[in-house]
This record gives structure tokens, C-alpha cells and sequence, in this order.
């Protein structure tokens, strides 16, 4: 199991949201749960990148942090959805407006992306 070697800063909003949210996936995750994604085989197709592991360890934060709830049907084989709380839908707006950013400024996102990755890293010639 992991520990954390420096306890979290919880002094504001955003250190809050950081440790609520903060993971490659998790905003995604919460977003395809929005519009209907709630098998894990449904979040695996939407999000072919990530490993099944890292969704799962992802989706059982999002559920600890109560953002999302997981149901488990009695059925063989074992049937898994997920869903927003409501605590989880109130972050949705808060996710709409970031993609709406993201989207407006696509393009100068993409340049300064891909400019830091061009970039020699540390220890290259």
C-alpha cells in the first residue's frame, strides 16, 4: 500500500481540488461517467492509454473521495457501473468550463505543448 511521505497542504480550494482530482484520468473518468460510460469496459475503450490497473486504483479514489458511487449487480459474471454522487455532479459545471477553455485555446495549448516537448531534457546533449 502506498504512504505518503509529505502530508497533503489543505489550507485552500485548490489544494483541496488537487487532492480530490489530481491524476492523469480523473477528470475524464468523471466526464464519460457524466454522459453514460459507466461500465469499466466502457471507461477502458473510451481511455485506451491508461491501464486497467491505473483506471481501476483511479475510480476506487474518485469513490473514496465520494464523487462517484459503484454498484455491483449479483449476476455471473460480476456486473460493475458506476455513477456520479451528487457531491460528484456538483463538479461537472467546474469540468465543462475547463473543456470549454481547453477547446478556445487548442491551438496555442498544442504549440506550448509540443514546444516543452521538443525541448532537450535534462542530461541530453
Amino acid at each position: 500500500m502506498y504512504e505518503r511521505k509529505i502530508a497533503p497542504n489543505l489550507n485552500c480550494g485548490l489544494d483541496l481540488i488537487g487532492e480530490v482530482l489530481y491524476g492523469k484520468w480523473k477528470i475524464r473518468l468523471l466526464w464519460f461517467i457524466h454522459i453514460g460510460h459507466q461500465r469499466p469496459s466502457e471507461l477502458q475503450r473510451k481511455i485506451p492509454d491508461a491501464s486497467r490497473r491505473v483506471l481501476n486504483v483511479q475510480l476506487k479514489e474518485l469513490e473514496d473521495h465520494e464523487l462517484i458511487t459503484r454498484k455491483v449487480y449479483p449476476v455471473v459474471p460480476p456486473k460493475v457501473e458506476y455513477s456520479l454522487t451528487e457531491f460528484g455532479k456538483t463538479v461537472i459545471p467546474v469540468i465543462a468550463a475547463l473543456g470549454e477553455w481547453g477547446d478556445k485555446n487548442e491551438e496555442r495549448l498544442r504549440t506550448v505543448i509540443l514546444r516543452e516537448l521538443e525541448k532537450p531534457q535534462l542530461g541530453e546533449n
